[in-house]
Order: C-alpha cells, then structure tokens, then sequence
C-alpha cells in the first residue's frame, strides 16, 4: 500500500467530502496515513480522526506558527495527549522564519521542549522547518545526546542538507513539490536510496502535478511515489513497498497495532 506520512484531514477544507476523500485515498491503494497536530486543539482532532480510522496514526505537535498563546500548561496538555494510543510521534514541531517579526528565540524556546518532550516519552520527532536550516540542524545536535530519530517533513533542503540531516538519524519525506517544474528535491530523491525516504501530501497544501493548484489530498500521493520511481528508474511497486517499511519501521506502527 502507499502512504501518506503527513496529512490534515481534519482541517475545515474537507468537512463537507470527507467521506468522498477517503474512498478515493483507498481507491489509489494509499492503506497509511499520518495525522499530525500544530498544536493542542488540532492535536485533539487528529486523534479525535484517528481513534475512528484504522489506517490512520497520529502525531502531538507544536507548529512554530502556532506558540503566541503558549503557555506551561499547554507543554502539560500536549504531553498528556501524546501518551494517547493512536499518537505514534512528536509532530510537526520545528522552526519557520518565513515570515517577518517572528519571534525566534521563543521558537527556539518551543522547539527544544518538545523534543525533549519526545526523548521523554521515547517517540520519533516530526520537524518543519523552513528558512531556519541553520539553527535547526543546531538544536536538533545539541539535544540528540540521548537520542532522537524521526522524519525531515516536507523537505526543502538540497543534498547536503538532506545527508546532514541523515547522520541525525531521520528519514527524509517527500512532497508533491517534487513534482514541480522548478523544484531541486529529484536531485535529493537521486542522491539518496528509497530505504532513506518518506512521502507525504501535506494536504491540503502543495498538490503535485497534474493536480497542482487544487487542494491536495492523500490519494495524490501516489504522484509522489511515481515521481521518486521515475528518478531512480525503478519499479512503483518497490517505492510503494520500501516506503511503507520504512514508515512503518520508523514509527514503530506494528508495536501500535499489536499492543492495540
């Protein structure tokens, strides 16, 4: 089966078709997927769509988009729902100085309590990060002394990047941004081996081509996995197939299943 390793079905954009989303999802074959939280109330929803999907696992996140309201309460919050059978990592938490006037140091601040948070509790790390390679790639060595592994989401770097952020011990995942005329992640999909990457949707964002400028949703991401067999000029099927080890490996999923 493919997989979608990042996805908000539980956002507003699918509250009229779900239903509709989800057949297609499994018409394409895509038998996995990962709902992460952003933050407390959509870490609830994730879980709220989970406890009712068996393909579905989710993820207790802190977006660096989302800590204005923060507080210690919410670290307690977030780790108590961590702790919720269908949660399998610590996601999407990370750094994002896209925008102007963010706050980084409370960014920072945010970052390295939830990976901490993680180390705590023994769950793999889901990280965003975008335009902050530098002082993600320093949190993330500072605070794996005791170990940390996860998935680089929605990677936007470029092989080196890519290779760094592999000697941290993280897969890398793939968007439908690979698929863009313009886009430099085939030369991180050639540069690395199928048994070091993921993908993902990131629905509803960023749909691949030929959808793109559509809302995007889990069964595109076999656009995805098409896109990563024709760089590396294998069969779909041994994307299909190492991918979903990979994930399943990674988030420790048949340890959930069985414990389940």
């Amino acid at each position: 089966m493919f997989v979608d390793a990042h996805c908000h079905l539980a956002f507003p954009q699918f509250a009229q078709d779900l239903g509709d989303v989800i057949d297609r999802m499994k018409a394409n074959r895509v038998g996995l997927l990962l709902h992460p939280g952003t933050g407390v109330e959509t870490s609830k929803d994730a879980i709220q769509f989970c406890e009712t999907s068996d393909f579905a696992f989710a993820n207790v996140g802190l977006h660096p988009g989302d800590i204005d309201e923060v507080t210690d309460e919410t670290f307690l919050e977030l780790e108590q729902l961590a702790k919720h059978k269908k949660n399998v990592a610590i996601g999407e938490i990370g750094l994002d100085y896209h925008y102007p006037n963010i706050d980084k140091a409370k960014q920072q601040e945010c970052f390295r309590e939830m990976l901490r948070m993680a180390k705590r509790l023994d769950f793999p790390v889901v990280i965003h990060t975008r335009d902050a390679w530098p002082d993600t790639f320093r949190i993330l060595e500072e605070e794996a002394s005791s170990g940390l592994t996860g998935m680089m989401h929605c990677f936007s770097g470029g092989v080196a990047e890519a290779k760094r952020c592999l000697k941290l011990g993280f897969k890398i995942s793939i968007p439908g941004v690979v698929t863009f005329k313009k886009s430099l992640l085939p030369e991180v999909v050639e540069a690395l081996a199928l048994s070091d990457l993921l993908t993902e949707t990131d629905c509803p964002y960023l749909a691949p081509v030929p959808y793109r400028g559509k809302r995007n949703e889990p069964a595109y991401v076999v656009e995805v996995a098409k896109k990563i067999a024709e760089i590396k000029n294998v069969p779909l099927e041994s994307v299909e197939q190492t991918v979903y080890e990979n994930t399943i490996k990674l988030f420790r999923i048949e340890e959930k299943v069985k414990a389940n």
